[in-house]
């Protein structure tokens, strides 16, 4: 069990000795009753996503096939940002004081917004996987995929692949890139006032993604776009995008349908 994974399952199992013993249970044996009690009255307040997440690591330590139990709903995309947030990000990113924070912060949107690349895969760019010689523009990502990029997105990406060569566009030079926050920790220590939006991977990939959904992207390629293997997964965007499939079925017909 890795280091992470432990210390989560730890937490929750003390989370739960602490519901026994509130309920005066004591050191009750764990059972599928337990855990679905646990859920339901151990965890107020907490997000369905949350109760889950304790649910799906009880009952793991359970032996055999769990009894049905209605599903929790994932955690919903972030919000994406408006045309009015994102015009006041590119002015942020343009008016930071060291040249190395204007550039990645740029970077970070041409990336997160244009492309919608995941935060590792975005600290992962170099300026040799920016294609210019045709339009769009084009990024390579992990040697996997090629996601084209327009509009301004597109003129920030090309500079900023001109400038770096070879080497990273976002925070160039030695770094642990593998760090999941990486990208954020960036994001946090950019100067900002308090009445400008918040630099986030999360709202920048799902403005990426909702805006192909409101645009009619046929959802193979967007697919392939985000690096995204179930069609399943889109459906937590299109809640954010009128008109948008509204459940599975309607992705899955969508998909089909191309």
């Amino acid at each position: 069990m890795r280091g992470s994974t432990a210390l989560r399952h730890r937490y929750v199992l003390g989370a739960l000795g602490a519901f026994c013993q509130d309920q005066g249970l004591g050191a009750a044996p764990l059972g599928h009753g337990l855990v679905e009690a646990f859920v339901a009255l151990g965890l107020p307040g907490r997000a369905p996503s949350t109760q889950g997440t304790y649910r799906s690591v009880l009952r793991r330590d359970l032996a055999g096939k769990p009894p049905w139990a209605g599903r929790f709903p994932p955690s919903p995309a972030a919000r994406p940002y408006s045309s009015q947030e994102i015009a006041e990000l590119f002015s942020l990113a343009s008016s930071q004081r060291s040249h190395w924070r204007r550039s990645s912060a740029l970077s970070f949107l041409a990336l997160g917004i244009g492309a919608g690349l995941r935060p590792g895969e975005l600290a992962a760019v170099r300026g040799d996987d920016i294609s210019s010689e045709h339009e769009p523009v084009v990024v390579r990502v992990a040697a996997k995929r090629l996601v084209p990029v327009v509009g301004s997105y597109a003129i920030a990406l090309v500079e900023q692949a001109s400038e770096a060569g070879a080497g990273y566009l976002f925070c160039p030079g030695r770094a642990d890139r593998a760090y999941k926050n990486f990208v954020n920790n960036f994001c946090y220590g950019l100067a900002a006032s308090p009445s400008v939006p918040r630099f986030s991977s999360g709202r920048a990939r799902s403005t990426f993604i909702c805006a192909h959904l409101a645009t009619g992207t046929p959802l193979p390629q967007l697919l392939y776009m985000a690096g995204i293997c179930e069609v399943e997964s889109l459906l937590r965007y299109c809640r954010h995008v009128p008109g948008a499939p509204r459940s599975k079925a309607e992705l899955r017909a969508r998909l089909r349908s191309g």
